[in-house]
């Protein structure tokens, strides 16, 4: 099946996600390495970009939109979760000329149009989306950003792809196998397609030039596709995790969510998915000599980012 073909279901797991879960999940969620914001930016700039207005799409809690906003006038940044905005406002966030960024309830096939305020067309100079594109309707996705961004304007879309343990970890290639199995009879019931392209790094996403419709505003000479191997850093983290806080970060996959809402019962007991990863863990560290109630790992993930600019836009 050709990339222009693929459809997904919309996205239902962080969509009604609640404020307090919103705050949870920023709080939770390690940032992405610094080399990611200037990788994006420096494309950016050098094809020719301005650093006016940022929209970062799909903003959850504004985690991404308050690492760019220092580099922009204005900075807006739009999820379709009531309680994802509110929890982005509750965290704030200021522009290089210490103007808030503005957050609102939106769409990316939208993209701010049936806003009060609406998105103008060709007012944009770059446009983001950090593990948020499996979920959007590309097509629409497309032409929507192409209508927003000036002349020049770029669209930057990455996510993070597998969760590795280090090679480092003394029996590292043991333990990945009894995660995997973990994750293919338990989780893997609960996976989207959405899920599945981020597996695969993005390569089966709908591109302006693989639709039934095109979207000629955009170039496949223009883009750049960057893949981060698990060698390298895509996340901000480089030291060990203990297990509280890998459970925390577990607990935003959306998966992981869906198998709870499917398995209420089961929430925070021994029973839960997550506390099945984590003993299964500390059970391996253990027997590698690692003390009880001391055990930490450390993980790596490979991402991929996807640049482009628009060149066809009559000014």
């Amino acid at each position: 099946m050709s990339s222009s073909t693929i459809t997904h279901p919309a996205e239902k797991t962080f969509t009604s996600y609640g404020q307090k879960q919103g705050n949870d999940y920023a709080q939770a969620r390690p940032d992405y390495h610094p080399i990611i914001y200037e990788t994006i930016l420096h494309h950016h700039r050098d094809s020719g970009g301005l650093l006016d207005t940022i929209i970062d799409i799909g903003c959850g809690p504004g985690n991404v939109a308050r690492r760019f906003s220092p580099h922009f006038n204005h900075a807006i940044g739009l999820d379709p979760s009531e309680g994802m905005i509110a929890a982005a406002l509750s965290l704030g966030g200021r522009t290089s000329i210490s103007e808030n960024i503005r957050y609102e309830v939106s769409t990316a096939e939208d993209l701010g149009r049936n806003l009060q305020q609406p998105i103008q067309d060709a007012s944009v100079d770059l446009i983001t989306a950090a593990n948020a594109a499996h979920w959007f309707d590309m097509a629409r996705f497309w032409h929507s950003a192409a209508r927003v961004l000036k002349p020049g304007g770029s669209v930057a879309l990455w996510a993070g792809g597998r969760s590795r343990i280090h090679p480092s970890v003394p029996g590292a290639d043991s333990l990945q196998n009894t995660l995997d199995e973990i994750e293919e009879k338990h989780l893997r019931p609960f996976f989207e397609p959405g899920n599945l392209l981020t597996r695969s790094r993005y390569i089966d996403l709908p591109l302006p030039w693989t639709l039934e419709k095109p979207v000629p505003e955009f170039d496949e000479s223009t883009f750049l596709r960057k893949d981060w191997d698990v060698a390298e850093s895509f996340y901000s983290f480089q030291q060990e995790l203990d297990m509280d806080t890998c459970e925390k970060i577990w607990e935003t996959a959306s998966p992981v969510t869906r198998w709870r809402q499917a398995h209420p019962a089961a929430v925070g007991t021994e029973k839960d998915v997550v506390k099945m990863f984590r003993r299964a863990i500390e059970n391996h560290l253990n027997k590698q000599g690692v003390e009880k109630g001391k055990e930490t790992i450390k993980g790596t993930i490979d991402g991929v980012d996807i640049i482009g600019r628009v060149i066809n836009v009559e000014a």
